[in-house]
């Protein structure tokens, strides 16, 4: 575990920190986790760790990383199913968005999905 955190949240700058690392911090929940490997270039990895999951933060991360595959008709989806409308934003500004977001809201419980 990181040992910056505000209010046991981890902040980004001790999460961009951690990318030097082989592995990603242990307790980061599965849509972080997702975004850290993509960080470090593995978009599959990223990938295999959000597609079968039910809850919004991880729908989001799936729309994400279907843009940077450069895959905008599966992205449109995932940012429904996330409901959020489509990023126009540069990939490394909306990575930093979505990161900041789950950093935030980590501690907070998923919400399940209905689909």
């Amino acid at each position: 575990m990181l040992s910056s955190t505000l209010g046991g949240v981890m902040e980004i700058q001790k999460f961009k920190d951690s990318l030097v690392r082989a592995e990603p911090p242990a307790d980061l929940p599965p849509p972080l986790c997702a975004l850290w490997h993509q960080a470090k270039g593995n978009w599959d990895k990223a990938h295999g760790l959000v597609q079968d999951e039910r809850n919004e933060a991880a729908a989001w991360v799936h729309a994400f990383l279907h843009r940077v595959e450069g895959d905008p008709a599966n992205a449109a989806y995932w940012y429904d199913v996330a409901g959020r409308a489509p990023c126009a934003n540069s990939l490394s500004s909306e990575w930093r968005d979505i990161t900041c977001r789950l950093l935030e809201t980590q501690a907070e419980p998923a919400l399940e999905m209905d689909h």
